[in-house]
């Protein structure tokens, strides 16, 4: 997919590897300072608001999915309450996210129509359009973010939504607290024809035999190099060399950005954490090729909604070169 996010400062042309990605909008960071500004947009027949119950995204019923935005007549007609988060902009119209979370009798009127659902986000994620789906990763993030940080870490006075959502104010201290995002390491290690996988213990989807790449959270004052070192080792007990980074991907599950990347393995023999970990395997080229074809008996890996899909996919097609 090819597209061009002209006048807000960016242009991205080539093809987009990864759901979550691709977000067309201008987050409007100078306009959003002017809060009188971002009070009007949300008045501006115009405007777009996007309704999220308990982090699951409205969309149209049907075969061909839509994110489920409504315009600012029928938000008041519906009665909808809560701040909106200004999103962005996008083809001229401001885009808001609204948590809509234990409004029952609002999301039992609008799904009772029939015209709309709430879907969690994985799913809605994988069928949407791409520039929708990256919407979501914005949208579901930035709900988590707010429903986690109403109250100030300094002091613990109550904080007051600003800039539309793109920060929190404490009217006590004057503290200012941003959305965070949390880094995640995802690595494949290969060593010739063979590359590491392993299940972790606290997934439950990671039974039987499925598998994946493994991951970690980034620590504080750590380099991609070394957090992808250190994972490695604390997982598998395996040491690698020649990290290679391939690309990245926006995981709302909360907000965390996936790092993924490519390693040599300096080491061959497996020394697992079991606290950690359920398994870690190596698996040859010619598995993860049948499994990635969904023909395989012996290994399961993730579907291409997730990085470490296409991180496996460079490995065992010798395409560790692309992005």
């Amino acid at each position: 997919m090819e597209w061009s996010a002209e006048g807000n400062g960016r242009e991205m042309l080539g093809r987009m590897v990864h759901r979550f990605a691709g977000n067309p909008l201008d987050r409007g960071e100078r306009e959003r300072r002017d809060e009188q500004w971002v009070k009007d947009q949300e008045g501006d027949p115009a405007s777009r608001f996007l309704p999220i119950s308990d982090l699951n995204i409205l969309v149209s019923a049907g075969d061909s999915p839509e994110l489920g935005w409504l315009t600012s007549n029928e938000r008041t007609e519906l009665g909808i309450e809560g701040n909106p988060f200004f999103l962005g902009t996008y083809a001229d119209r401001s885009h808001f996210v609204m948590d809509v979370s234990g409004q029952d009798a609002m999301i039992t009127q609008l799904c009772d129509s029939g015209e709309w659902k709430f879907e969690d986000a994985r799913t809605a994620g994988e069928n949407l359009s791409a520039l929708e789906a990256g919407m979501v990763a914005h949208a579901r993030s930035q709900v988590a973010w707010h429903s986690r940080h109403g109250f100030c870490s300094v002091c613990g006075e109550k904080t007051l939504v600003s800039r539309g959502g793109g920060v929190r104010r404490c009217p006590s201290c004057g503290s200012e607290h941003f959305p965070r995002t949390d880094p995640v390491i995802i690595v494949v290690v290969h060593d010739g024809d063979q590359c590491l996988l392993g299940q972790s213990r606290n997934r439950a989807a990671f039974r039987g035999n499925r598998f994946s790449a493994l991951a970690g959270f980034m620590d504080q004052g750590e380099s991609i190099e070394e957090a992808v070192a250190r994972e490695v080792m604390e997982e598998s007990g395996i040491r690698i060399r020649n990290v290679r980074y391939h690309s990245s991907q926006p995981w709302p599950f909360p907000s965390s950005l996936m790092i993924g990347c490519h390693a040599e393995a300096a080491t061959q023999e497996i020394a697992m954490d079991d606290e950690e970990m359920a398994d870690v395997r190596w698996f040859s080229r010619k598995e993860v090729l049948l499994a990635l074809d969904g023909r395989s008996t012996e290994l399961t890996v993730p579907g291409p909604i997730a990085i470490a899909h296409h991180l496996l996919k460079a490995w065992a097609t010798r395409d560790i070169e692309s992005v």
